[in-house]
């Protein structure tokens, strides 16, 4: 494990592999562990970098919020690739983590071949939604910072209830909800959550994308199709899974994410 450079510091691992570097980032209230079932397949085309979101993790939780923004999260996963030494990258956002790598391949698109995300209400969301989320983002902050683990505990989206990951990797993934860090939570939901949505970037995407579609998760049906329309340079891969994508069929997004790396690592 590593961390980049600059004060706080992201907790990453750069695992076995061939060829270009792949960033990969996990979603909310989860962490690197999320990555397991991937890792040694996607070793045969990349080297894959894991890497701890704000309070996730291994990862600290900085107070000040300036640093959960979309904007510093990109700008924090630029300095690991300078760390690195690495020219261009491919990089994979999961759910919340899409909306953060979709907003780095649009902010540094000439370090990057392309890249990968999985479904993501946050990352297409329109401006209702947003306005939702921004309305609520305080009183769901607070009552994290209140209610400490306990609090985190109840979240809906919590790995415990999640149902069809391989069980190594929810195992792993609830070991590393000790590490979970609520004051880091927290500023996620108040400060990085509300303000993920890269739908007025959609129609400049620079870069290759694909989107690895888990077609039984209906609430993001509408999302796709949107993105299916907007977004340029998009690819859809159609996965029979639900929200846990990469997880529900390690197999199949392993396939598709190999041929996409292999396809644009010239481009």
């Amino acid at each position: 494990m590593q961390y980049s450079k600059n004060a706080p510091r992201l907790a990453f691992t750069v695992h076995p592999g061939h060829g270009p570097h792949l960033l990969l980032v996990h979603g909310f209230l989860s962490s690197s562990a999320q990555w397991l079932a991937n890792l040694d397949a996607l070793g045969e085309v990349c080297k894959p970098v894991t890497v701890d979101l704000w309070g996730h993790g291994r990862s600290p939780a900085p107070e000040d919020e300036g640093f959960y923004s979309p904007q510093a999260y990109a700008k924090q996963f630029e300095q690991i690739r300078v760390q690195l030494g690495v020219e261009r990258w491919f990089v994979c956002g999961y759910s919340l983590g899409a909306g953060l790598t979709i907003r780095y391949a649009h902010d540094y698109a000439a370090q990057v071949y392309g890249h990968i995300f999985t479904n993501s209400n946050s990352a297409l969301a329109d401006a209702e939604q947003i306005q939702q989320w921004v309305d609520t983002a305080a009183k769901s902050a607070n009552n994290i910072r209140q209610g400490g683990m306990a609090a985190i505990d109840r979240i809906p989206v919590h790995p415990r209830r999640a149902r069809n990951w391989p069980e190594q990797v929810k195992a792993e993934l609830l070991k590393d909800c000790a590490l979970l860090k609520p004051e880091g939570i927290a500023n996620t939901l108040e400060f990085t959550n509300p303000y993920t949505s890269i739908r007025q970037l959609a129609a400049q995407n620079p870069r290759p994308a694909l989107l690895c579609h888990g077609a039984k998760e209906r609430r993001f049906e509408h999302n796709k199709q949107w993105a299916e329309t907007h977004m340029a340079n998009l690819t859809i891969a159609e996965l029979d899974t639900g929200h846990g994508v990469n997880m529900e069929d390690a197999d199949a997004f392993n396939q598709h994410v190999c041929q996409f790396i292999s396809q644009h690592t010239t481009d």
